[in-house]
């Protein structure tokens, strides 16, 4: 009989946490405040573009790497934001969300034994496919509960073996906002020791209290070496549509679509013109939004202070993460998974994006705030009155 185990390139990667505790809140009825899915969607106006392209005939293959129109949106897009001039179609290309993105960057770019400084906890995805693609991880931690990066430990990250950077900027599950002097010592390093960094922006716009999101690809000598990912998901609140896009030099987008094209080979047709057009027509959306997640974040961060848990303040994305130790817990899986029984609320165990369960995140617990006010109250009102200790 044929072997029934998964492939060892699978060994090690459990099934994501996500799944584990959106069914648990489906079962208990818990309030959600795991998922980062927001409970709104997005501009009516881009909605209708997408009915529009449906009902138009957009409904069979788009280019593998994307529809021309959408192409020279982001192309645009990167432009007005940033600077940074591409030619649309050599140096733009359309992913599956940034999740295909990542997949197809590392997938298309890393050999096996090249080794990839990331910053620690990861994105869930970063590590798996890292495994996947046999590229060995350097992480660079953030320790709670300030979240920065340690630029001694970052320099003694690189070896001779070093290949990669991944960087993920605004950052999840942390919600840290690198600033201009962390990512000056990340370009330095990735010059003098001829790094490619891949970053990671699909939070770009949702920063606050006024800060800037940098894009490392527009500090000197990085626009030549910076594979960028990005995706309308996020600052749209369009998570399902899943389209994305890789920009940057023309031979690291063509690593990209050299992988994409077995992955999925093209994306949601009837859709990239309707982000075209959200990148266009609707271009001051993600400012309104970030302004709205801001004070979400507030009132969700005042309400876990009052329950007793410790919570930093989130510069940016729809994350903010708590401290149960003054709760008398030190196991953030156990307290997720109890804390429907306790209080009818689901969050995540930040633990599970360290290298080492039982190390810096094992404390930590990391909650959403994309969530209607209404709903994020329910679940402050729910902690308030449980008895959260151990």
């Amino acid at each position: 009989m044929p072997a029934s185990s998964p492939a060892r390139r699978l060994d090690g990667i459990p099934p994501t946490i996500f799944a584990e505790m959106s069914a648990l809140a489906l079962r208990t009825g818990s309030v959600n405040l795991g998922q980062a899915f927001p409970d709104e969607d997005g501009p009516p106006g881009v909605i209708a573009a997408a009915v529009a392209a449906l009902e138009g005939g957009h409904n069979q293959y788009a280019p593998s790497i994307g529809d021309p129109a959408l192409r020279r949106a982001v192309a645009d897009h990167q432009l007005r934001r940033y600077g940074i001039a591409l030619d649309p179609d050599t140096q733009v290309a359309i992913t599956t969300g940034a999740t295909e993105g990542i997949a197809a960057a590392l997938l298309g770019l890393v050999d096996p034994g090249d080794e990839v400084v990331v910053l620690e906890p990861y994105y869930d995805s970063y590590p798996a496919m890292l495994q996947m693609a046999g590229g060995v991880r350097r992480p660079v931690t953030l320790r709670s509960p300030d979240f920065r990066i340690d630029l001694d430990e970052l320099r003694a990250a690189v070896t001779p073996r070093t290949r990669f950077v991944l960087l993920n900027s605004p950052h999840n599950p942390t919600g840290t906002v690198l600033t201009r002097t962390e990512l000056e010592a990340m370009a330095e390093l990735a010059i003098e020791h001829d790094l490619t960094v891949i970053t990671d922006e699909v939070y770009e716009h949702l920063v606050y209290d006024g800060r800037e999101h940098i894009s490392i690809a527009t500090l000197p000598g990085m626009a030549e070496r910076t594979l960028t990912l990005s995706s309308v998901g996020k600052s749209y609140s369009l998570t399902g549509w899943k389209v994305g896009w890789a920009t940057g030099p023309a031979a690291l987008v063509a690593a990209v679509q050299s992988a994409k094209q077995w992955l999925t080979f093209t994306s949601g047709a009837p859709l990239q013109p309707a982000v075209a057009k959200a990148l266009t027509t609707h271009s001051e959306y993600p400012h309104a939004l970030a302004k709205e997640l801001q004070e979400k974040r507030d009132l969700l961060c005042a309400g876990l202070r009052a329950a007793g848990l410790q919570t930093s303040t989130p510069q940016g994305t729809y994350f903010a993460m708590s401290d149960i130790t003054d709760l008398g817990w030190d196991d953030g899986l156990a307290f997720c998974r109890a804390l429907p029984q306790l209080a009818g609320v689901v969050a995540i165990p930040a633990q599970v994006f360290y290298d080492d369960p039982h190390g810096p995140g094992r404390h930590l617990v990391r909650w959403a705030f994309c969530k209607k006010r209404e709903v994020i109250a329910e679940a402050m009102s729910r902690l308030l009155v449980a008895d959260l200790r151990a």
